[in-house]
């Protein structure tokens, strides 16, 4: 059987490029809902599974398997596989096996181009766990009191480390709150996590009083009429979360030291007496 759904071809960089099969997938990976970030490293695994078979892989079918997908075997993947973690990191080739299980599932059930997936009994990579570092009092304690002052920009930095820290919530998912998302009469704000998942999270009292006095100011701001809860000091954008990573690292007290914000698992130490409390969002 022969596919016409690769998507492999890829360019120099390696980067998806727009193969026979590359909008297809892409429109039923939309179709599902599935976020920006996540079918753009689907399809960059694909890519890179193919110029692996084009440029490295010594099996001496590896060039057919380049440009029919029904041609890849379950040795293939394997070789990629370790190539990634031997090249990459044990973490990408997860990334790389997800991304590859999803793609040659939608060929097989989706298209019906192949009979059988070559990701079937192909075991996921071990990946060390790491202990994400917790932040120690006196850390907090300072970081906290860079923030202090009654100007906006004050205001909304220690609002939004009080919120990093006692909730333990990712980078992302408190970068990207909105207004609408705090609720200080319950005194939690909902989160919006990976694979649309929404939880809502207990704070405590001093990072309560930390959001209505940083709201307060806000309302006052350019951009109040804005949906995104963080606001740049100057002019109507908000504050993204890339911006705000810039911004901790400004203000951290010394050279080499960790923020409690998180790009991943882990927790990070609360500020207030309070220790965080997810409740699921009905």
């Amino acid at each position: 059987m022969s596919c016409h759904y690769w998507i492999f071809r890829n360019s120099p960089s390696g980067s998806p490029g727009p193969g026979p099969g590359s909008r297809d997938w892409d429109r039923s990976l939309r179709a599902g809902n599935y976020p920006e970030t996540t079918r753009y490293n689907y399809l960059l695994a694909d890519a890179q599974l193919g110029r692996y078979l084009t440029e490295q892989s010594p099996d001496p079918d590896a060039a057919d398997a380049a440009e029919d997908p029904c041609a890849v075997t379950r040795a293939h993947v394997e070789a990629f596989q370790g190539w990634m973690i031997e090249t990459r990191s044990a973490s990408t080739a997860v990334n790389k096996h997800k991304g590859l299980q999803q793609f040659f599932k939608w060929l097989l059930l989706d298209e019906e181009a192949i009979d059988r997936s070559p990701m079937q009994r192909v075991r996921q990579p071990k990946t060390p766990r790491k202990l994400i570092p917790v932040m120690r009092d006196e850390d907090t304690s300072k970081l906290l009191d860079a923030c202090k002052g009654k100007g906006f920009a004050n205001l909304r930095d220690e609002a939004l480390i009080r919120v990093y820290c006692n909730t333990g919530a990712r980078l992302s998912e408190v970068g990207n709150l909105l207004v609408a998302d705090v609720d200080l009469n319950t005194e939690s704000v909902r989160f919006h996590g990976k694979g649309a998942k929404d939880r809502r999270v207990r704070f405590g009292p001093k990072t309560a009083r930390a959001l209505s006095r940083y709201l307060r100011a806000r309302d006052k701001h350019k951009g109040a009429a804005l949906p995104h809860l963080w606001l740049a000091e100057r002019g109507t954008a908000a504050l993204t979360p890339n911006g705000i990573k810039i911004l901790l690292k400004r203000l951290a007290p010394r050279p080499g030291w960790r923020t409690c914000t998180r790009t991943g698992g882990g927790t990070a130490s609360p500020t207030s007496g309070n220790a965080p409390a997810a409740t699921p969002v009905t």
